[in-house]
């Protein structure tokens, strides 16, 4: 068997086009051990050097050299090619459908104060908003707050150069709204507050608080809000929940009570959730103070109440959270779980 120098190019085309067109590591190897292996067509082509004729041997060193030396750079370029761009483990199929992430959810606190909204929207509530950023009027005088109140001192508000604060309470859209419009106001308010609290399990720098507002000229009494209450508990905490309230002080709403919810976890029996009490407190209410309705220049005969309560307790509450941190390290692993 004779070999010719053009059945060696043809030979190396083929072999270059082959090496171009592999798609996977895997299909390079194969083609280096059919070309360049001892057993290769290289090696089986340089055997025939001896039988050609000594006036074509100069041609033929070239040619078999040649063949040689570009399909090992070839093999050697398309396998460098491929590592680069992922395909080590395989070629990239482009035609296959896109890897989406999976959709987000909400944060449990967003949860909640959505939920609430829902609640409250039944029983005709509006939700109004207002600035983080405060007069003391809005957050304080207008809420009948004694100027010697300790909330007011710098040890627990954040105040700025101006006399303005960062709200410690969202009471202070309340006094917004009935300032922008006439009675009947039925309306809540959820958003941020800030207060000068250490940082621990079950306090922070800055948190959510929903207040409601019902004001009508129409009698309202505490039986209106103890129902009004029942209903988000039944609604939030599931069917069985029962309200219980409790005297106390605020200085914007006379009479005033605590509200506790029957615990949801232990059915009232008592757990640790609860405290072994069998209720946990939720919120703060009570009928609207008159003074409060004088300083805004409302008629000081309307009737109404409020009520406020903290998302991030209800969420921890909600899900059984021990500690308030982990709302807010943005850890995806221990979020995920209330999606």
């Amino acid at each position: 068997m004779s070999l010719s120098v053009q059945e060696v190019n043809e030979a190396k085309a083929k072999a270059l086009a082959e090496i171009g067109a592999a798609e996977s590591a895997a299909k390079v190897e194969e083609l280096r051990i059919k070309y360049i292996s001892r057993n290769g067509l290289v090696p089986e082509f340089m055997k025939f050097m001896k039988d050609v004729a000594p006036a074509d041997k100069p041609a033929m060193g070239v040619a078999l050299n040649a063949l040689r030396t570009e399909i090992t750079d070839a093999l050697t370029s398309r396998k460098s090619e491929l590592a680069s761009s992922g395909a080590r483990h395989g070629a990239f199929d482009f035609s296959l459908p896109g890897n989406w992430p999976r959709a987000g959810a909400m944060h449990p606190v967003s949860s909640v104060i959505e939920e609430t909204a829902r609640i409250f929207g039944q029983l005709g509530f509006t939700v109004a908003d207002g600035p983080d950023i405060e007069t003391e009027f809005n957050n304080f005088d207008a809420l009948n707050t004694a100027a010697h109140h300790p909330s007011r001192d710098p040890a627990d508000t954040f105040w700025l150069e101006d006399g303005r604060l960062l709200r410690t309470q969202t009471s202070a859209v309340q006094i917004r709204v009935m300032q922008s419009r006439k009675p009947p106001v039925r309306i809540i308010n959820p958003g941020r507050c800030y207060r000068r609290d250490t940082i621990d399990a079950t306090h922070a720098a800055n948190f959510h608080q929903i207040e409601g507002l019902y004001v009508d000229y129409t009698p309202v009494s505490l039986a209106d809000l103890k129902s009004t209450l029942a209903h988000f508990a039944r609604e939030m905490m599931g069917p069985g929940v029962k309200v219980r309230f409790r005297p106390h002080f605020f200085p914007f709403t006379e009479p005033s009570v605590e509200v506790d919810f029957s615990c949801h976890m232990c059915k009232g029996a008592g757990c640790r959730v609860c405290k072994q009490s069998g209720w946990i407190e939720i919120a703060g209410a009570g009928m609207v103070d008159p003074r409060v309705y004088k300083k805004i220049g409302y008629d000081e005969d309307l009737h109404g109440y409020a009520f406020g309560m903290g998302v991030e307790r209800i969420a921890m509450i909600k899900h059984g959270i021990t500690d308030l941190r982990l709302l807010y390290t943005n850890d995806l692993r221990y979020l995920q779980q209330f999606a």
